[in-house]
C-alpha cells in the first residue's frame, strides 16, 4: 500500500497538533488544580423514595437548628417534587436533587442557577436570591416526551415576610404541644 509522502507529512502535522492539544490541557489541570469532584456522594435511584433523606415526607424546604435552610428535590418524569417551594430572599439555600429515572438539567431563568441531575448522584449547590419573586424552574435537558411540561416553580418571598415550615410530629412521637 502506497502514501503519498505529503499526506504522511499532513497526518504527522495533526497528530502532532493534537498531541501539543492534550498536553496543554494536562499541563493547565496541573498548575490549576482541575480535578474531578472527590466528594462526589451516590445514591440509589430505585429506592430514593424509601431512603431517609428523600422520602416523601423531607421533600421541600427543610430548616436545622443551626438555621442553615436546605431545599431537596426529586426530579423524575416528568415532574419536580414538590412542584412548588417557598424560600426567603437574601439567604443562603442549599438545594439537593436526585433523579428517579433519566438524567434531568436543572434552570432557573434570572438566576445563576444551573445543574445536571444524573441517575445515582445527588447533585448540590448552593445559591442565594437577592430578591422576591417567581421564578419557573425548568428542565433543560431532553428527558422523554413529556420533557416540554417538566416545570416547577420557586417563589422568594422577602426574609421578614417567609415562615420556616414546620416539622410535624413522627408516627411514634408521643409529645403534643
Amino acid at each position: 500500500m502506497h502514501i503519498d509522502p505529503l499526506e504522511k507529512k499532513w497526518a504527522y502535522v495533526i497528530l502532532a497538533m493534537a498531541g501539543l492539544f492534550v498536553l496543554i490541557i494536562m499541563i493547565d489541570a496541573i498548575f490549576h488544580s482541575i480535578n474531578p469532584p472527590s466528594n462526589v456522594e451516590t445514591i440509589n435511584s430505585t429506592s430514593l423514595h424509601l431512603s431517609e433523606e428523600f422520602a416523601e415526607d423531607n421533600l421541600g424546604v427543610q430548616v436545622d437548628d443551626k438555621g442553615n435552610i436546605t431545599v431537596r428535590i426529586v426530579a423524575g418524569r416528568y415532574g419536580f417534587y414538590p412542584k412548588q417551594i417557598t424560600v426567603p430572599s437574601g439567604t443562603p439555600l442549599t438545594f439537593r436533587w436526585a433523579s428517579m429515572d433519566v438524567i434531568h438539567g436543572i434552570h432557573l431563568p434570572m438566576t445563576n442557577m444551573s445543574t445536571m441531575i444524573i441517575p445515582g448522584y445527588v447533585a448540590q449547590l448552593t445559591t442565594n436570591f437577592p430578591k422576591p419573586g417567581d421564578y419557573p424552574l425548568l428542565c433543560n435537558e431532553y428527558c422523554g416526551m413529556g420533557h416540554d411540561h417538566m416545570w416547577s416553580s420557586v417563589k422568594v418571598v422577602a426574609k421578614e415576610h417567609w415562615a420556616a415550615p414546620v416539622k410535624t410530629a413522627s408516627k411514634g412521637d408521643s409529645s403534643h404541644e
